[in-house]
């Protein structure tokens, strides 16, 4: 970008030329990109110098929405790094801002207050755009190529993608914004029309790139299955691969090319695509890992567990230092209501019971994810079960040692997501019918929906939460995710020293990749398997009932992660990461 007349100008040619714009048809809105594309490479790049003194000016973030998820965590990295990276002698700090369609109450525990924000309205993803009435119409709903249908989609996406345009292109302007960072926006396709809105944009204004691209609509995706395989969590994306009009669109967006972005991906798998596959340039085309703050890496003492566990206390039970369950059939029942305003919760299998999780003889299993399918927190239970049928662990509740043991699921549940929050619950239903009732009634289910704070916190001298100290409440971690772009779990909990039992998940280069699969024993991850079959062998129930009750097992684990996690994944491999970034995009 250059000087803010000329952008100011740039802006004004790109709102008259898209209104000049006449559009039927899907091919329109393409033939509309790729005139933009060819444009931009008119728009004078700026010298090495100009190009670092511009950035300095404002750079922004935009996702679909900022809340407590593991995207928005990833962000929050991202811009503590271009902090440390933009800093200088005077102590200057970097204009940081985020764009998203919505900021949750939980986002405050992830973005600084002095960050700016900037609210889009309806432009964030999937059942949150529109209550999902376009997305359906696009990934659900047959749309022949051609037809009424297909045409009125078009000429509705293009509708929201110029209001998106206009009040993106105005902000970058009016913010000295010379560098942008989508995340996800370009290559998970949860509203297709802020993603032309930011081609749009940023091909007109001459905007630098970095597309931050954690996952993929083609992973766990396929147009076509044989009889015998199981469906993706993402088949629906080729739904209407058959319009070729509409799919050659959707190919171009996500993920797009453009004449100043790269490509930075959590994997090689995923920039591999890019290039074999796709046809992007390598020399554009890069692998961003994630890191983790020395605040993880530090030791803690059990009094601090316990801390945590007291605060968890007053969120679980809304501001009381002892917490009442709700019957889980209770909840079930009420699950619709509790949907549209999530709070805190903990289940049990029957009434009349209390919880102290600081208690001692607690066990604690701590699943760091939200309430989403592919997360497969239904397994869980099904462990559970098993580890509770198992002597070991039977014998421990019997003399008292074991008092009670807490599953608790640290994230929220999107609103499309309430079937799998069900499936969930009846897991933990089944799980309790299955057990002796005695122990039944003093396992529970915890759902603290992303909460950190409390008034009652500081009414009490307490700390709000941080997500060190959500993994801080834990013996051991769950983890049997079916398909991730990274799996951070493994990594904070090694940071942590918390063991994991987790699942091979899919990619499966993605998983080795993680835990350091091939490297030197000393920097790869330690992890308990979670096997795919619901099948427990003795030596599995084993070695997790000794991770539960003996704090030599933990220890074993935590000494040996730690150094792994502290030799891989420092936060200072992410700052040079994003400083080689800026110096391509300046060349």
């Amino acid at each position: 970008m250059v000087s803010n007349m000329t952008n100011i100008n740039l802006l004004a040619d790109m709102k008259s030329f898209l209104l000049q714009s006449r559009i039927n048809n899907w091919d329109d809105i393409t033939s509309v990109i790729e005139t933009l594309k060819n444009r931009s490479s008119k728009v004078a790049p700026c010298s090495n110098n100009t190009f670092f003194d511009n950035a300095k000016k404002g750079i922004a973030f935009i996702t679909f929405d900022y809340g407590i998820d593991g995207v928005s965590i990833e962000i929050e990295k991202y811009a503590n790094c271009f902090e440390r990276l933009f800093r200088d002698e005077n102590n200057y700090i970097v204009p940081l801002h985020f764009i998203g369609g919505d900021f949750h109450d939980k986002a405050d525990a992830v973005l600084k207050p002095y960050w700016k924000r900037y609210r889009i309205p309806n432009m964030n993803g999937w059942s949150k755009w529109s209550n999902g009435n376009w997305f359906s119409k696009l990934f659900y709903e047959d749309m022949p190529e051609g037809t009424p249908k297909s045409k009125d989609m078009a000429k509705e996406i293009w509708k929201q993608a110029l209001k998106f345009a206009d009040l993106l292109g105005e902000y970058l302007v009016n913010n000295n914004i010379s560098l942008l960072i989508p995340v996800n926006i370009c290559t998970n396709p949860g509203n297709p029309a802020i993603t032309l809105a930011v081609v749009m944009v940023t091909e007109a204004l001459g905007t630098s790139v970095i597309s931050s691209n954690h996952d993929y609509y083609w992973e766990g995706g396929k147009a076509r299955r044989k009889p015998e395989e199981e469906a993706g969590p993402r088949d629906h994306f080729f739904k209407n691969i058959n319009n070729k009009s509409f799919f050659n669109l959707f190919k171009k967006l996500f993920p797009w090319n453009g004449q100043r972005w790269l490509q930075v991906n959590i994997n090689e798998l995923q920039s591999e695509a890019l290039i074999n596959k796709f046809g992007f340039n390598k020399r554009q085309v890069y692998e961003l890992g994630s890191c983790i703050s020395n605040e993880f890496l530090r030791e803690y003492t059990f009094s601090e567990v316990l801390s945590a566990r007291q605060r968890m206390t007053y969120i679980l039970s809304d501001g009381d230092s002892v917490i009442t369950p709700v019957s889980v059939k209770d909840h079930i029942a009420n699950l619709s209501v509790w949907m549209k305003n999530q709070k805190p919760v903990v289940c049990s299998n029957s009434v009349n019971l209390e919880l102290d999780p600081a208690k001692q003889g607690t066990l604690y299993c701590l699943q760091p994810t939200r309430v989403v399918g592919r997360k497969r927190i239904y397994k869980d239970l099904k462990l559970l079960t098993a580890l509770l049928n198992y002597n070991k662990l039977k014998s421990a509740f019997k003399d008292g040692s074991v008092k009670q043991l807490i599953f608790h699921i640290s994230g929220p549940v999107p609103i499309e997501h309430q079937q799998d929050l069900e499936e969930v619950l009846n897991a933990y239903v089944e799980m309790c019918n299955n057990i002796s009732a005695n122990i039944a009634n003093k396992v529970f289910i915890a759902f603290s929906v992303g909460t950190e704070k409390h008034p009652s916190l500081e009414k009490n001298g307490l700390d709000e939460l941080c997500i060190e100290d959500i993994y801080k409440l834990a013996d051991i971690i769950l983890f049997p995710s079916e398909t991730e772009g990274r799996g951070l779990p493994i990594i904070e909990s090694g940071a942590c020293g918390i063991p994991i039992v987790c699942s091979r998940y899919y990619p499966e280069e993605v998983f080795d990749g993680v835990v350091g699969k091939g490297l030197l024993e000393e920097e790869q991850i330690k992890f308990v398997l979670f096997p795919e079959k619901d099948e427990y062998s003795d030596e599995l129930l084993n070695e997790v009932t000794d991770i539960l009750l003996k704090p030599e097992s933990r220890n074993f684990y935590a000494k040996h992660n730690k150094i792994a996690v502290e030799k891989r994944y420092g936060i200072e491999m992410l700052v040079k990461k994003f400083g080689s970034f800026i110096k391509i995009l300046s060349n």
